[in-house]
């Protein structure tokens, strides 16, 4: 996850840093104990069990146990907050050497071109109110896609909250985000999604799946 606009690095990663660290992962507003959407729009994409797959903001979700357990042997997940990598590796216990664990910024992670044929950001994008975070954003995705790669993307709906966790996030359609991301992409699914917080509160989130 990363903050919203005018935050540095520094205050980025000391925000979610503090949010892992005294919160529990059930007491986040984004949990969900199984990410049944985002597996389901990567399944439908019909990647090889070998294909690399890279969970932008993933921290301590459980789409990588998901992942795991359909067979998928190329897993990244990539984290500002240390903390929250921290707590994955302990969930997965010893299937967590299987997975490629990166801590750092989306926005000045060093990811090697072309490696990536699956890009998935849940809750992570919608959290860059600045312009120039989006611009460099979209910039990492472009570098570090595959030609023909896939990238599935949650944000909040249109009609979806314009905070979280005490920062402002902005809100997207599936068309919306293909341009912010760059416009090179097709629009093949949009799924919206009544998400309900662990507090029981309904969040509208927008799933897009996108061809390169």
């Amino acid at each position: 996850k990363l903050s919203g606009k005018g935050a540095g690095m520094s205050d980025r990663k000391q925000h979610w840093e503090t949010v892992f660290s005294t919160k529990q992962s059930h007491e986040v507003g984004w949990y969900q104990p199984r990410l049944e959407t985002s597996l389901a729009l990567i399944e439908r994409c019909g990647l090889a069990p070998d294909a690399a797959l890279l969970d932008v903001g993933g921290g301590d979700s459980t789409l990588v146990d998901g992942l795991l357990a359909l067979g998928y042997t190329r897993l990244s997940v990539l984290d500002i907050a240390g903390a929250a990598l921290q707590r994955s590796q302990a969930r997965l216990g010893p299937a967590a050497a299987g997975v490629t664990w990166i801590e750092a910024d989306i926005l000045s992670a060093d990811l090697p071109p072309a490696s990536i044929d699956l890009w998935h950001d849940r809750a992570c994008f919608h959290f860059l109110t600045d312009p120039d975070e989006r611009r460099r954003y979209a910039a990492a995705l472009q570098r570090a896609l595959k030609p023909g790669g896939w990238v599935i993307m949650a944000c909040f709906a249109p009609d979806g909250p314009q905070q979280c966790s005490g920062l402002p996030a902005l809100r997207y359609s599936a068309e919306s985000l293909c341009v912010e991301l760059g416009g090179r992409m097709k629009v093949v699914d949009e799924v919206v999604e009544a998400h309900v917080t662990p507090w029981g509160k309904e969040q509208r989130f927008v799933y897009a799946r996108l061809k390169g």
